[in-house]
């Protein structure tokens, strides 16, 4: 049988690595092992940035709801609890958008959580 060198397929590997490291700076986009490095940096910064993203929004909607529950005179924490009393089950990205965008709707629900308080 004859002998099979693996040419073919470091040059295809390498070159998936180089594909995928264009547009990096400097010798990072242009030589394997310096872009190889990189990638496995590049990884490891999306892998920590996907669940960073999560925190942030839900750090973002709870900035929100305070401060639409501010406007109805109340604090996060109390109208949260009440909410959860009320039995009130709406997750905190729905309470952002109803803050923004439906401001009766929100007022409502603080009035709702109020009532729960007292």
């Amino acid at each position: 049988m004859a002998r099979v060198k693996g040419a073919m397929m470091t040059r295809k590997r390498r070159n998936k690595v180089l594909g995928l490291a264009k547009g990096y700076w400097g010798n990072k986009s242009r030589h394997f092992k310096m872009a190889n490095e990189q990638l496995m940096k590049s990884g490891r910064y999306a892998y920590i940035g996907r669940k960073q993203k999560k925190r942030d929004f839900r750090q973002l909607w709870i900035t929100r709801i305070s401060a639409g529950c501010k406007a109805n005179g109340m604090n996060y924490s109390t109208f949260m609890h009440g909410l959860k009393l009320a039995g009130i089950d709406m997750n905190r990205k729905m309470l952002s958008e109803m803050a923004i965008h439906d401001a009766a709707a929100f007022t409502s629900l603080c009035n709702i959580a109020k009532e729960q308080k007292a």
